[in-house]
């Protein structure tokens, strides 16, 4: 069926509600029919994300709904008594999404968990496994345009769904080819049943006193945390009550919110984007952080899992932008250089794991030598950080409860990724930007404590490690157009892969999808122990390298950068030569 037989199925089917049927037959413009009927929207391997809107490629109870029942049976298929716990954020739709969800999922017997209100992605991870649920969803596009919603599935160990369970899920969402086949039951009926159960307040203190147990100097706060002075912005979004919430209890007592941002609201009317990697995010902020004398501007995205900040620089008196992996670096070394001063790291400091993803800061190899830690790589996204937290646990257990590094058998100590996004302990196993902000305030009263800044102790990270320097472009290329665009840009860049990007050699050629890296200079290959994925990858000289590959939930194809210069200037102008260099060669604009 071509796209507009399907858009005349929608139209005239009784399966659609009028309202659905009112927005299609409004549509003039045959480019935006085709945009939205051309492809189903994909269930990939992280659930769903898209425009909210009718037709099949938008997020509309369609679409959703189909999702649901696809897990539903999915859920049906591994155990008799399943479980759900939903949570969703402040975006448009949001609210009606989840609880539509929750209504299919009681229809197919399963136990719908659904929050009274808006919750953070992190607590919905922590939620799973507080409850023992086989499976949770929550409803978020995180950090994209206010036009966009998504939905996320995390598996019982309270990650995001992973191999073998994504495909194995994908398979049966992509079997309901009829939107007459998603069962539905009333809310009240489904409340009598207990199958709907409301939850809150119950999980929230569950949540806050699981980090509040995280914290490593509590005589510091006891002390200095009333002297930090805090300007914060939810930016509409989820994460207002937790972080005032908890940096209330440990002491923070001059933390002022932005105003304009503060209530949830799916229209983000201050921001074209709502992404605390957007400086433009910061505006309102920074202008009350210079009203109130701020030391730090903190905001996290409407799911609340990523955080962005500003420090001030004493010296200057300006406002600093820290990237996602330099705040990731920051508390890491915090955190380690903590844990080791009262004696919390294992006894054989090798058995501990730091986890990042081959797109980050390569400083971090350096911050594991520092504590003896070793270090794991992932591919790009989260989950890939949480999975290791559970197979980490799975080896220990194998072992006897004993850890060893040659096993696996590891214990979690810090996990991050350059899009803004860490995890400090493993009350969840998705990045929480609640317990960032907690550990970074925290990490704010000790250097306070020494006397320093958290810009004084950036600068101190890079004189102890050197001038690491990363970027990302990112470049939009929307439709069934962009799509064979950003196809042929991998294409283009298999077969003809640079021998040098702005000036360094290029060492060795890593592509993912084939599992395969290729040392340029001796031609010899070796596998890749990784998932296979779209990811292609340089290895440069002089620690640099550069990687590109098609954004899994954006029409968007994304170039990582990353160097090392003896000084900060050096490395921005041999990254600013590497950027200009890949980005010409693969004609992206």
């Amino acid at each position: 069926m071509n796209y507009l037989d399907e858009y005349r199925k929608w139209c005239t089917s009784a399966v659609f509600d009028k309202d659905t049927q009112n927005e299609l037959l409004t549509l003039t413009d045959e480019k935006e029919i085709e945009d939205r009927f051309y492809k189903q929207l994909s269930f990939g391997t992280g659930g769903l994300r898209g425009i909210i809107g009718a037709g099949t490629n938008r997020m509309n109870i369609y679409t959703v709904g189909k999702a649901s029942q696809g897990l539903a049976d999915f859920i049906n298929t591994q155990t008799k008594n399943g479980s759900v716990v939903i949570a969703y954020d402040s975006r448009r739709m949001s609210k009606e999404f989840a609880l539509d969800s929750a209504l299919i999922f009681a229809a197919n017997g399963i136990k719908a968990y659904l929050f009274e209100s808006l919750r953070p992605t992190p607590e919905l991870s922590f939620a799973v496994r507080e409850l023992k649920a086989t499976a949770g969803i929550v409803i978020t596009a995180s950090h994209n345009p206010p036009q966009y919603n998504g939905y996320k599935v995390y598996w019982s160990d309270g990650g995001q769904i992973v191999a073998p369970y994504d495909k194995l899920i994908i398979g049966e969402v992509n079997k309901i080819d009829d939107y007459d086949f998603i069962k539905r039951i009333e809310k009240e009926k489904a409340e009598k049943s207990g199958l709907l159960k409301i939850i809150g307040k119950e999980i929230d203190d569950k949540y806050i006193a699981a980090l509040k147990n995280l914290v490593l100097n509590r005589e510091v706060l006891n002390i200095f945390a009333k002297e930090i002075k805090i300007v914060y912005t939810p930016l509409n979004g989820t994460g207002n009550l937790p972080v005032r919430r908890v940096l209330e209890e440990l002491g923070f007592e001059n933390v002022w919110v932005v105003p304009e941002q503060e209530a949830p609201d799916g229209n983000f009317p201050t921001l074209e984007y709502p992404n605390p990697e957007d400086k433009k995010a910061f505006a309102y902020a920074l202008a009350l952080a210079k009203k109130m004398d701020a030391d730090l501007v903190l905001a996290t995205d409407p799911d609340a899992d990523r955080l962005g900040i500003y420090a001030k620089d004493t010296s200057s008196g300006e406002y600093m932008p820290f990237t996602g992996n330099m705040s990731g670096l920051l508390i890491a070394e915090y955190e380690l250089s903590q844990k080791r001063e009262k004696g919390l790291l294992p006894q054989n400091p090798k058995n501990g794991a730091l986890v990042t993803t081959i797109v980050s800061s390569k400083m971090a190899y350096d911050i594991a030598a520092e504590y003896g830690l070793t270090v794991k790589e992932v591919l790009t996204g989260f989950k890939y950080i949480g999975e290791q937290i559970k197979l980490f646990e799975e080896a220990k257990e194998k072992n006897g409860g004993k850890l060893d590094c040659q096993k696996g058998a590891l214990e979690y100590e810090f996990g991050y990724e350059e899009s803004y996004g860490c995890l400090v302990g493993t009350h969840a196993r998705d990045k929480d930007a609640v317990v960032a902000v907690m550990a970074l305030c925290e990490a704010a009263a000790y250097y306070r404590s020494k006397g320093l800044t958290l810009w004084d102790q950036m600068q101190n990270i890079y004189q102890k490690y050197g001038y690491y320097v990363e970027d990302l472009k990112s470049v939009t290329l929307r439709g069934a157009e962009g799509a064979a665009h950003i196809e042929k840009i991998m294409e283009q860049l298999r077969e003809e892969p640079p021998k040098s990007l702005g000036g360094l050699r290029v060492l060795a050629v890593r592509d993912y999808s084939l599992s395969l890296r290729k040392d340029c200079l001796s031609g010899s290959q070796n596998a890749i122990e990784l998932p296979k994925s779209n990811v292609l990858y340089f290895e440069l000289e002089n620690n640099g390298w550069a990687c590109v590959r098609p954004s899994g939930t954006e029409p968007k194809i994304k170039f990582y950068f990353g160097v090392k210069g003896k000084n900060r200037k050096e490395a921005e102008e041999s990254i600013r030569r590497v950027q200009e260099n890949l980005i010409g060669l693969a004609n992206a604009e």
